[in-house]
């Protein structure tokens, strides 16, 4: 087994371990705000880390053509998507937890 295989099946092996610490977050954080931002986080990371494996592990052009779009295109949609639910259940008045200190939409009334 080379330091390519080893490094391959370290990222797919990283990218399934953070998937699945965003499914148990998802399951076990307190309110919707917790579990946006876990789930957004870690299945970004997740799905990078398992798309760098298979770009490792089998590197083509055509790898190259297909995966590098689809980590940008996760780095882009993945924090945007995150926002945008968290900022549609803040007005829908999802309830916070009373934990939160810090609210940054305040001065924004939900419509």
């Amino acid at each position: 087994m080379n330091l390519q295989m080893v490094l391959a099946q370290g990222l797919v092996v990283l990218g399934a371990v953070l998937m699945g610490v965003g499914a148990v977050g998802l399951i076990r954080l307190p309110d919707v705000y917790n579990r946006t931002n876990a789930v957004a986080k870690a299945s970004s990371l997740g799905m990078i880390c398992l798309l760098l494996g298979v770009l490792i592990w089998k590197p083509s052009t055509l790898a190259v053509f297909t995966l590098i779009p689809a980590i940008l295109l996760q780095l882009l949609t993945s924090p945007i998507s995150g926002f945008a639910i968290g900022r549609a259940a803040y007005r829908s008045r999802a309830p916070m937890i009373e934990e939160t200190h810090l609210n940054e939409l305040k001065s924004d009334p939900p419509r």
